[in-house]
């Protein structure tokens, strides 16, 4: 538990808060596509009924970044002179990849019911995986990852509840637009690292 102590120590400045934000909502919009088409395929979905769905949504887009992390702070050491060249790599792919998800000609949404739980959870799991390579590109840089995450559960929580609100009044290929968005602001991120490492 000493770990959790040092990052509650650590300040954290202005940009780094809108750099983490940024991040948060980028990898949001996997969830609010998510979200969106539990909306669509579920119009009589409660608030009540709602929170359950974002909250799993937004756990396993926080907790997927902290094993990230952990795995990249213990394999820094070895890679330090190439960390920032591996977290542009990854933030990269990431983006390039939720880019051509949402260029996909496919505008149609699978039918599903995501008040099961075993939908839910792998939904969950399924939308977070971009979150877990977020987390191995914080521990390749040694950022603090107790405030990151705070921020990208908090974001991922109200993107889902916005994506089930707005659902059934956005259409389904506007979910996939988000994709493209998220995408573009995870390569801006990547660049910006890639930047302050070569030329600051």
């Amino acid at each position: 538990m000493n770990w959790v102590f040092l990052q509650l120590k650590q300040k954290m400045s202005f940009i780094q808060f809108i750099t983490f934000f940024l991040i948060g909502v980028g990898l949001s919009f996997d969830s609010f596509a998510v979200s969106v088409s539990c909306g669509l395929m579920r119009q009589e979905i409660r608030f009540k009924q709602a929170i359950p769905i974002a909250v799993s949504l937004a756990f396993f887009q926080a907790f997927f970044p902290v094993i990230g992390w952990l795995a990249g702070t213990t394999l820094h050491k070895l890679i330090y002179s190439v960390d920032h060249w591996i977290a542009f790599g990854l933030l990269a792919l990431t983006g390039i990849k939720m880019m051509v998800e949402g260029a996909k000609p496919d505008g149609t949404l699978q039918s599903f019911d995501p008040f099961k739980v075993r939908i839910i959870l792998g939904l969950s799991i399924a939308t977070s995986i971009d979150a877990l390579v977020v987390g191995l590109s914080f521990g390749f840089l040694e950022l603090p990852i107790l405030f990151p995450v705070a921020i990208i559960g908090a974001v991922t929580f109200l993107a889902s509840m916005l994506g089930m609100l707005f659902g059934k009044y956005i259409p389904a290929k506007c979910s996939k637009q988000s994709l493209i968005l998220g995408g573009i602001i995870l390569i801006a991120i990547g660049i910006k690292i890639l930047v302050e490492h070569l030329f600051v």
